[in-house]
């Protein structure tokens, strides 16, 4: 016992020994650079433990080599043919052709910048913090013996991703371009389709570690300002010592951390975070990630899809349809068997209760225990289909639901009507991708209310479900609206979709004060053409 006690005051005195030694080496981070060079370079070494593939060149420049200079960058992050054709070239070999008599004094950054620098993105840097901070984003740095200041080139190159068409937003009509992991790509993929001097984009640093480069997009006329206002505290709050992902940022931002439906919505494509920025809402882009949150989020964004725009809107409302009844039939059809086959079996049609109860006669087990069994090994084959390499999970999830449903019935494990049931879910499950999450959770909670309480327990689960949506909110923003609270402006595009043309306006919930309300003129409606009685004649 006293052995554990004292290795745990060993153990406290060491770390707080680190943590002082940690602290101390972060406050010298922000001490000025020195006018000698050699011990920049090895404040800088030290700093970085000689990594290998940190890379210093010392040269010599300037009429009769008199001047000092130095370059320090990260090897495969840096262009270096553009490092000896604009840095290295223009100060060891083109200063030469300047007259000697031209007195140029290099050791001061601002006469190399504007006079033999030919790189646009440079900057002078004077903290150490900001040198290593440039460093390790991939910016080449300019020592000069005798500077206190140090220049940062941007010439970083790194492989990215091509623009691609979203795997999970696949659409027949419309755009197939998507984000990729370069926060850059992305935002320009943004300003291409909004060419409007208004559109604002601010930068952050979140992560101490990993210092990932955070955006947030939004209109300055369009957006509320108390809106913007909110997400920049909200993700000025994380200190956390890496940003991976934009889900990250999603967990510490979301009004509500314990539900289970999301209140940020997120997306790979340009054309339907455009249309929600033009709604009044903010986009942030996440360096590294190809998913774009948008804020605020809406429970109706969750069956809508951008295609519904860029057809007309008779199809898209009738597929908004069923998007919504496949979402009731995932969430309750399980639940609505067991209820129906083990409490209400009065509901069930004579011939069709006696196809159930005839299919069930040799299944061992009850009702909601044969549901449960069917939707666990379903969730399983799918989570073995997406974590495998993807011909061998086409593979698994095919052959593996054909043969283990065919068997099980075979083997009396399994009825045939149970088979159709938690096929139909699981296919219905798929028509609303937002949703998969916040779905698969109420299957499982519905069919043990349905087990428990039949179709009384199923009733009372619906209406705490929408207790809790009427309750939530995202960034303010009454989650179900228009619908709770009323909105009749907006419910116009929720159960169907109306023409374009009949969408005057921005939805209120979202925009300031009304300002900038309308995003179209009226009467545009198409109507046939008329002859003119003049041209008759």
């Amino acid at each position: 016992m006293f052995g554990y006690i004292l290795k745990k005051i060993r153990y406290s005195a060491l770390k707080r020994k680190n943590m002082s030694h940690d602290t101390a080496t972060d406050k010298n981070y922000n001490e000025p650079l020195l006018p000698d060079l050699e011990k920049n370079l090895d404040v800088i070494k030290s700093i970085l433990r000689d990594s290998s593939d940190v890379t210093v060149h010392e040269f010599n420049f300037g009429h009769d080599r008199r001047y000092k200079g130095a370059l320090v960058f990260i090897d495969n992050m840096v262009d270096k043919e553009e490092i000896h054709k604009n840095i290295l070239k223009p100060l060891m070999y083109d200063v030469l052709l300047l007259k000697k008599d031209v007195d140029m004094d290099f050791t001061k950054i601002d006469i190399i910048r504007k006079n033999l620098i030919s790189v646009m993105d440079s900057q002078k840097v004077t903290l150490l913090a900001d040198l290593l901070d440039s460093l390790l984003t991939g910016t080449t740095i300019l020592l000069v013996d005798g500077s206190k200041e140090a220049l940062a080139v941007n010439l970083r190159k790194w492989e990215a991703r091509s623009i691609e068409e979203p795997g999970t937003e696949a659409v027949v009509r419309g755009p197939r371009e998507g984000f990729n992991e370069n926060a850059n790509v992305s935002i320009a993929l943004i300003r291409r389709k909004i060419k409007d001097p208004d559109l604002c984009i601010e930068k952050l640093k979140i992560g101490m570690r990993t210092k990932t480069d955070v955006y947030i997009v939004y209109l300055k006329s369009v957006a509320n300002p108390k809106l913007i206002e909110e997400i920049r505290n909200r993700i000025g709050r994380i200190k956390i010592d890496a940003i991976l992902e934009s889900g990250y940022i999603e967990q510490f931002i979301e009004d509500a951390p314990y539900s289970i439906f999301p209140t940020v919505s997120n997306s790979e494509k340009p054309d339907k975070v455009v249309a929600k920025i033009l709604e009044g809402r903010a986009a942030i882009v996440v360096d590294g990630t190809p998913f774009v949150l948008i804020v605020p989020m809406l429970f109706i964004e969750s069956f809508q899809s951008g295609e519904d725009y860029y057809a007309r809107p008779f199809l898209a409302s009738i597929m908004r349809i069923i998007r919504f009844l496949s979402f009731i039939i995932s969430t309750l059809g399980p639940a609505f068997y067991v209820a129906l086959t083990v409490f209400h079996q009065e509901l069930i049609p004579t011939q069709l209760l006696i196809s159930i109860a005839a299919g069930r006669e040799r299944v061992p087990f009850p009702a909601i225990l044969e549901a449960g069994l069917m939707l666990f090994t379903f969730d399983v084959l799918r989570e073995a289909g997406v974590r495998l390499p993807k011909p061998v999970g086409q593979t698994i999830g095919i052959v593996g639901a054909l043969v283990l449903g065919q068997a099980s019935v075979e083997a009396g494990l399994i009825s045939p009507i149970m088979v159709i049931v938690v096929s139909s879910t699981a296919i219905a499950s798929f028509a609303v991708p937002a949703q998969t999450d916040s779905g698969t959770i109420l299957r499982y909670i519905y069919l043990g209310l349905a087990g428990i309480a039949g179709g009384f327990g199923v009733i009372m689960g619906l209406l705490a479900t929408l207790l809790h949506l009427s309750s939530l909110r995202s960034f303010g923003v009454p989650y179900l609206w228009p619908v709770v609270p009323f909105n009749l402006s907006g419910i116009k595009d929720v159960f169907i979709r109306m023409p374009v043309w009949t969408m005057q306006k921005r939805p209120s919930v979202i925009i300031w004060d009304n300002i900038d309300s309308i995003r179209q003129s009226p009467g545009l409606m198409p109507s046939p053409y008329k002859e003119d009685k003049d041209d008759s004649k």
